[in-house]
């Protein structure tokens, strides 16, 4: 599984901000709108997708996103292990 965590719309984003006033001196002048944002990947034992995803949506709520400014989304690849 993968989950993305993200800041919440509204929320600055210094580590964004700064990788995009980068780009100009790096030639990408064709890029903007950056914003930063980690990904975790994690395996779960659970007897279907749908358990597991409710598990990893607790597991988000307590530990791995801040919920006042950060917001995660979580997917399952097709064919990978829950």
């Amino acid at each position: 599984m993968l989950v993305e965590v993200r800041l919440r719309p509204g929320i600055a984003d210094p580590a964004g901000a700064t990788v995009e006033a980068a780009l100009p001196a790096l030639g990408f002048t064709d890029v903007g709108e950056v914003r930063m944002g980690k990904a975790i990947r994690l395996a779960v034992e659970a007897p279907d997708e749908d358990a597991a995803r409710r598990r990893v949506e607790q597991l988000c709520q307590r530990l791995l996103a801040n919920p006042v400014i950060e917001e995660a989304q979580v997917w399952v690849s097709p064919g990978e292990d829950l």
